[in-house]
């Protein structure tokens, strides 16, 4: 099925959103503060997972935790199509899925509304620091949405997106809840954190070991970005072929 095929298909699937950019461009999405009330029915917690891809991340944790409700949002729509298609035929009724700029995220919920967010190996954005998901310009962001002690979960296998999330944590005094830097040696038990992505798995084969940071943000205080020297081995990843930089700005 091609590309247009499947935004066809989508247009369709009554879980799918796909916003026009004119219905959240520096205005609230009509779900804004309503998404228990109007989409899901009930009052279970609201996860996010941003970026998400094919989906994956999202299905199969909607699948082990009926109790909760999960949101997927990511821009490409095609890749977006194999969960939306997999929840669909299951008759998951805890997924949800939301084609749009992660940078709108904002428009869609409302104070207090999303309980934790998942970032299954976001891009690294070694350049651009307002683009990572895990930078203060993204923090801001869901600081208008995120609940009191809700909770921020990273998977990567960049170590780059690592250690900068890990500096940025520790400069703003946020809690950590749990650290891998090799998570399938250090805890390959865990229910939670098992699930693994197509990309996932292609990391694995070339021996590239996953990171997975859990932390609680404190948006109480101006946040600050972290101004570190970064090793230059840190930046080594062969499923990225990412470039070497000195500091992170």
């Amino acid at each position: 099925m091609n590309k247009l095929q499947k935004f066809d298909e989508m247009a369709g699937f009554p879980h799918v959103i796909q916003a026009e950019f004119s219905e959240v461009f520096r205005k609230d999405y009509h779900w804004k503060s309503k998404w228990n009330e109007m989409f899901f029915m009930n009052n279970h917690p609201i996860v996010l997972e941003l970026g998400c891809g094919k989906g994956e991340y999202t299905v199969e944790l909607a699948r082990r935790f009926p109790d909760k409700n999960f949101i997927g949002i990511d821009i490409k729509g095609a890749r977006m199509h194999l969960g939306a298609s997999q929840s669909l035929n299951e008759n998951l009724k805890n997924v949800a899925f939301i084609r749009t700029r992660i940078e709108m995220v904002d428009s869609f919920f409302g104070e207090g509304e999303i309980d934790e967010i998942w970032l299954t190996f976001p891009d690294p954005q070694m350049s651009k620091t307002r683009k990572r998901l895990t930078s203060t310009n993204f923090l801001n962001r869901y600081s208008k949405f995120l609940k009191t002690a809700g909770a921020i979960h990273l998977k990567t296998d960049s170590n780059f997106q690592y250690t900068y999330t890990t500096a940025l944590v520790r400069e703003n005094n946020f809690k950590i809840v749990e650290e891998y830097t090799d998570l399938y040696r250090q805890n390959p038990d865990n229910e939670l954190l098992s699930i693994k992505t197509y990309y996932e798995n292609r990391f694995l084969e070339h021996n590239i070991p996953i990171k997975y940071l859990q932390f609680i943000p404190d948006f109480s205080t101006p946040l600050r970005e972290p101004c570190v020297e970064i090793p230059h081995d840190a930046y080594h990843n062969a499923g990225r072929g990412v470039k070497p930089y000195h500091k992170l700005v």
